[in-house]
């Protein structure tokens, strides 16, 4: 990407209002790569979005159409560039489903107001599932048209690839093959002529207002009535309690039968093969974000899918005709989590990382935003040099040269002056993450140079896990010296 996602979305902002907005934040990432920014003026805000998947992006605009013509809480498209991958979309806030829960909650029941919310928010379900498949053209569905026999095998397999690999947990894969196949034949005998949402779950639900607004449909397919509501009830971080669940269930049926005819019996019985299915994929998705691409966020969720799993299991919930696999999910739901996936470092961890302007400032893939950003484009520039062209800010000829110059000590010490007292305070206040970023025009040299010097200096000062990421490292030229240096 040569040009910056704050200035296509500040360019499209300005053609669809008429002017430059006043300010542009990032917004904290989610478990995709899409990047969000909400967009001031005149004490009025929108919210941008930028996808390079055009395809996905096709999907969220189409379906985002389609269920506004139904009068469904959703937000309403503003504007959209194709070319650039963007678009605006109306301002629901900050406050999701989630982040109203109760806080520090083990086993005591939801107060009356949190299931009020739920009930909220499943009266409109059925709404999407029924009305929203009528007229819907499904060739707009995105990856998949239906939650058909490609898709399960999709996400059990992700299950396999993503969890049970990365956690070494031993299995027999041609076993498991053929459970796979005998699970996926039993789940595809279940009307499906519906809307499958796919990822109902508390943080894709606004609330505005004690109302609520819907978001992230964009995988969302012709599909069963049973994996939405499984995946809202048995949302891992959620943790609903048991018998709350039970409530909330009969709700969504009451709900259901206004709309179609209810087995009730039927219903109930499909409905836990479909939690069992969506708990698999969700540890598959925690295992792909939390173990490989190491956003540690996802790896708290891991206890209560397990919890999940266990219960069904203690329950009875467990398909009878998949042996191999069901004795998988007693194993794991009996082993501690922190045997199955490494949990997060204890502590405080500074995400220390360079990068370049041209392809824009990194997500913070956290989850808790904020952060420091220096650009040292001010500072001398070794690129310009041609012996240090092919070196990097890691290079002792390229440290040498920047530390000659009086500008750049400044420089590091004034950084290093504003982060080491926000140290102190999150290491008070039992804080986790804090991400620093520094940018120059390449990323190869100041920021780079920047970045190694502060994480040397905040692991020698403070009692902090560092994580030093370069975004740029891939790009860089054949280096001469520091591929040859232990650790370089």
């Amino acid at each position: 990407m040569k040009w910056s996602v704050e200035k296509v979305v500040s360019d499209l902002f300005a053609g669809w209002y008429g002017r430059e907005p006043d300010s542009i934040t990032p917004l904290p990432p989610s478990g995709s790569n899409r990047q969000y920014f909400r967009i001031r003026y005149k004490n009025k805000s929108v919210v941008a979005a930028f996808n390079p998947d055009t395809r996905e992006n096709n999907a969220f605009l189409k379906l985002s159409h389609h269920f506004h013509k139904l009068g469904l809480p959703v937000p309403q498209v503003l504007a959209e560039d194709t070319n650039t991958h963007c678009y605006l979309l109306t301002d629901l806030g900050d406050d999701t489903l989630f982040s109203l829960l109760p806080q520090n909650r083990t086993t005591e029941l939801f107060d009356e107001q949190t299931m009020s919310l739920y009930k909220k928010v499943i009266t409109h379900l059925p709404k999407f599932q029924v009305d929203g498949y009528k007229g819907l053209d499904l060739s707009i569905c995105y990856p998949r048209h239906a939650f058909d026999r490609h898709s399960m095998m999709w996400d059990l397999n992700y299950f396999k690839y993503y969890f049970l690999k990365i956690s070494g947990i031993q299995f027999d894969e041609q076993l498991l093959e053929e459970d796979f196949e005998r699970f996926t034949d039993y789940l595809l005998q279940t009307p499906s002529d519906y809307f499958m949402y796919r990822d109902f779950q508390s943080r894709n639900v606004m609330i505005v207002d004690r109302s609520p607004w819907f978001i992230d449909y964009q995988g969302g397919r012709k599909g069963p009535l049973a994996y939405d509501i499984a995946s809202l009830l048995f949302d891992a971080k959620a943790n609903i309690p048991m018998a709350q669940r039970q409530e909330l269930l009969e709700f969504y049926m009451d709900q259901l039968e206004k709309k179609i005819k209810v087995d009730r019996d039927a219903f109930r019985r499909s409905f836990y093969d479909f939690v069992m299915m969506r708990i698999l994929q969700a540890l598959g998705s925690y295992g792909f974000r939390g173990g490989v691409e190491k956003k540690t966020l996802f790896l708290q969720s891991v206890p209560y899918a397990l919890k999940n799993l266990g219960w069904l299991a203690e329950q009875g919930y467990l398909p009878a005709n998949i042996p191999h696999l069901t004795g998988l999910i007693r194993k794991i739901s009996e082993i501690a989590p922190a045997e199955i996936l490494p949990p997060p470092p204890e502590g405080l961890t500074v995400r220390v990382c360079s990068f370049s302007y041209k392809s824009g400032i990194p997500a913070d893939q956290s989850g808790n935003g904020g952060g420091f950003v220096f650009d040292c484009r001010a500072l001398p520039n070794p690129g310009r040099e041609d012996a240090f062209k092919t070196l990097t800010g890691k290079d002792k000829e390229v440290i040498n040269y920047l530390e000659a110059d009086e500008k750049v000590k400044k420089f590091i010490d004034a950084s290093a002056g504003l982060i080491k007292p926000a140290v102190e305070n999150y290491l008070e206040r039992d804080f986790n993450s804090l991400v620093v970023c520094f940018g120059c025009t390449g990323g190869q040299h100041r920021s780079v140079y920047c970045a190694e010097k502060l994480a040397h200096t905040l692991k020698e000062t403070f009692n902090v896990n560092i994580e030093l990421q370069h975004f740029e490292e891939n790009n860089w030229p054949a280096l001469k010296s520091s591929k040859l240096e232990a650790g370089g």
